[in-house]
């Protein structure tokens, strides 16, 4: 699976992307953000507030309860100030 983080995202995490293996007990969106959250500190920050970030799978805004599968690719954006 690829997963793309834009915007401060990737500054928290320390990567723009990254491939994984998804565990077979991630069967979700929320699942693997909970997963993620457990990888270290810097993730764990990252998704303090997952309720203001977008997940998008596969080109789509998806919610939590999105079904996963091990090619799709997910991207994680944040809300972007500016002025």
């Amino acid at each position: 699976m690829k997963i793309t983080y834009f915007a401060w995202l990737k500054d928290k995490v320390g990567c723009e992307e990254e491939e994984i293996s998804l565990p077979v007990e991630v069967t979700n969106v929320g699942q693997l953000i909970n997963w993620l959250s457990m990888r270290g500190p810097q993730y764990e920050d990252a998704f303090e507030f997952i309720e203001v970030i977008k997940v998008v799978v596969n080109q789509m805004v998806v919610h939590n309860d999105h079904l996963l599968k091990e090619d799709d690719e997910v991207i994680f954006i944040p809300p972007i100030a500016g002025g």
